[in-house]
């Protein structure tokens, strides 16, 4: 255990310029991700160096026999929690002033679950880390910070409990074999279940695990060997920031080759070596932590706030100078960290930084956002209340599974009408959340034709017969879609008119369009009328943000500005295209639904009919449907939709 020792109890130059490699493709992958595809790899160099160092830590105290657990956590809490607390109050106090009550309520539950170390689960809940909307959030990075955490409490845990029933030597073992079967876990995990495998610790502990690897298993090599070590080591690290991106399943095994890098750079222990050891890699090395929290709310303001892309360059700098400041003002304050019993441990600062952060945090959550540091009109709220995912909780049929009281259920998700219900329904609206978008629609449209029609719709469900599905297939909506699916072929023959809407730009892009051209082909030649409704405009980025920052905040608002999604548009074109090889297959295209300039108006504002960047509100579809009960060939289709 001489080697432990040794590599605790002397500074690690190398290990140090290792963290300058990882966060600069970090950075450089946030700011621009074409800079550095697989920048993001940056994290998984860091989980192994972490692991080496606290797999030193605590064998060094087992081997001693005066490994405290406590003492473990507080040295790693003085380590992390201050500047992570520094960077949580400034971002409550800028999003005080800057933030809408939207945009600070989730602020505030993402400071909470940041501090509480449980980001990376909140994350998951939401959606991916690579998804458009991952900009919209500010403390996503937190996310590693809260696995290596949650690693710091467990490891311990588990290793001091080995000790109790086994020598030093085969625990060493274990951490080995363990190791090996946490890669081959993440493997598995990465194929069939991504979004858990990417945020969870169960499949990143392996990349800690084998940072302990190096530790208890040191390489003696000859200095020459030493420097080919680290060469390749380099090699592997560096290529995976540039052959791997986003569109790979991470971490995977794909992760083996900057784990593995980093790994090898640690293994040569050449603490002089010209890559490692310079001046540059140093600073930021010892910077690095700093850096990593400043750099990615830095990255989130130039895309919340529509910044001109030369910001990039300043952001990066500021987030170097940040990190400095960080690392020297607020990183190297001692604090107390021996403590003669349990209960002193409350003396522990940090823990205080901990709960006011959490309460903060839970206020601006619970509060909604602070609304009342802004006074909108009694009409204007009404407007923003309407402003909302049309489900069932608001009257209408879509059957969303992020309302978590939402079961799996064959007679539920499909028994659900809308429009004139007086009338018998011999329509049917059938799709994903886009077709959920479109129940206030077609209620407005139906109502109006004394007519009702049957709605069913869940998430990521979009019109096919086949097991094929555009979101994860772990995911409980997948089982409802099967139910959803199997209705509609049992009883297509049915109805007189079928309604398929979609997302049609995320199905061809998964490459299932066909899938769709085959329910539209099995249903006309069946006779039943087939309406297919375009996709609504999809954005990079959320116009409807940017319509609240005018309202709360009097910022500018041009809904021009936010680009369109091309796929989409190529997606409508296609289908629109297929529907005119049949005579009872109708498309109803965008300009029928929609206003050229892609607002409604309402008391004076241009209001977005989008929710999110995809989807479009309740109030937005009920604005579709008043253009569209205005157009000139609205009798047209009317008369074509059999609806009595």
């Amino acid at each position: 255990m001489l080697a432990v020792r040794v590599s605790i109890l002397q500074f690690r130059k190398d290990i140090n310029g290792l963290r300058a490699i990882a966060v600069i493709a970090v950075v450089l992958f946030h700011f621009n991700a074409p800079w550095m595809p697989g920048g993001f790899a940056g994290v998984d160099v860091f989980f192994v160096i972490s692991g080496f160092l606290m797999t030193g830590i605590i064998f060094r105290g087992i081997e001693q026999e005066n490994f405290s657990i406590l003492s473990f956590y507080v040295a790693r809490g003085t380590r992390i929690i201050p500047a992570l607390a520094l960077l949580c109050f400034v971002l409550l106090v800028f999003g005080w002033f800057y933030l809408t009550p939207l945009e600070y309520k989730v602020l505030g539950r993402h400071v909470g679950s940041s501090m509480g170390f449980l980001s990376n689960i909140s994350y998951l809940m939401e959606s991916g880390y690579f998804d458009s909307s991952s900009h919209e959030k500010w403390l996503l990075h937190t996310w590693s910070l809260s696995v290596e955490w949650q690693f710091y409490i467990v490891y311990p845990l588990v290793l001091v409990t080995m000790r109790k029933f086994m020598p030093v030597k085969t625990m060493k073992a274990t951490v080995l074999v363990g190791t090996v079967l946490g890669f081959i876990v993440c493997v598995v995990a990465s194929y069939k279940w991504p979004n858990y495998a990417f945020y969870l610790l169960p499949t990143r502990a392996w990349e800690m695990m084998i940072g302990g690897v190096a530790c208890l298993y040191p390489f003696a090599l000859k200095e020459q060997r030493k420097k080919l070590l680290e060469w390749f080591g380099l090699a592997l690290i560096v290529g995976s920031y540039f052959l791997v991106s986003k569109d790979n399943s991470w971490p995977g095994y794909l992760a083996i080759f900057p784990v593995l890098g980093a790994f090898l750079i640690i293994q040569a222990q050449r603490n002089n070596s010209l890559v490692t050891n310079n001046i540059i890699f140093q600073k930021l090395g010892g910077w690095s932590y700093s850096i990593y929290l400043w750099h990615w709310p830095l990255v989130v303001a130039i895309y919340t706030f529509s910044l001109h892309e030369m910001y990039l360059y300043l952001g990066i700098a500021l987030s170097v100078f940040l990190g400095f400041l960080s690392n020297k003002y607020i990183e190297k304050i001692k604090y107390k960290q021996n403590f003669g019993n349990l209960f002193s441990y409350l003396k522990f600062k940090p823990l205080y930084m901990v709960l006011v952060l959490g309460l903060l945090g839970s206020y601006a959550y619970i509060s909604q956002g602070v609304g009342n540091r802004f006074s909108l009109t009694p009409k204007m709220q009404e407007t923003v209340n309407q402003l909302v995912m049309p489900r069932r909780k608001n009257g209408y049929c879509f059957y969303d599974f992020n309302d978590k009281s939402t079961v799996v259920d064959k007679e539920v998700g499909s028994n659900c009408y809308l429009g004139s219900k007086i009338n018998a329904s011999s329509t049917l609206l059938f799709g994903d959340s886009i077709a959920g978008n479109y129940d206030p629609f077609f209620d407005e449209v139906f109502k109006g034709n004394n007519g009702s029609f049957q709605s069913i719709s869940t998430n990521w469900c979009y019109p096919s017969l086949t097991n094929n599905f555009t979101g994860p297939k772990t995911h409980i909506s997948y089982e409802q879609c099967l139910i959803n699916r199997e209705y509609l072929k049992e009883n297509m023959h049915r109805f007189k008119n079928i309604i398929y809407a979609g997302s049609w730009g995320r199905v061809l892009d998964v490459g299932q369009i066909e899938d769709v051209k085959f329910v539209i082909d099995k249903s006309a030649k069946m006779g039943v009328n087939v309406i297919i409704v375009a996709a609504p405009h999809r954005y990079n980025k959320n116009p409807l943000q940017g319509f609240y920052r005018s309202l709360y905040l009097g910022s500018p608002f041009d809904i021009s500005t936010f680009d369109d999604d091309v796929l989409t548009t190529e997606a409508n074109l296609r289908l629109n295209k297929f529907s005119k090889e049949y005579t009872n297959v109708y498309f109803i295209d965008r300009a029928m639904l929609y206003t050229k300039q892609k607002t409604f108006d309402l008391y004076g504002l241009a209001v977005p009919y989008s929710l999110d960047g995809v989807h479009i509100s309740m109030l937005g579809s009920k604005y579709a449907a008043k253009h569209f009960l205005n157009q000139d060939n609205y009798n047209e289709v009317m008369n074509y939709i059999n609806i009595n």
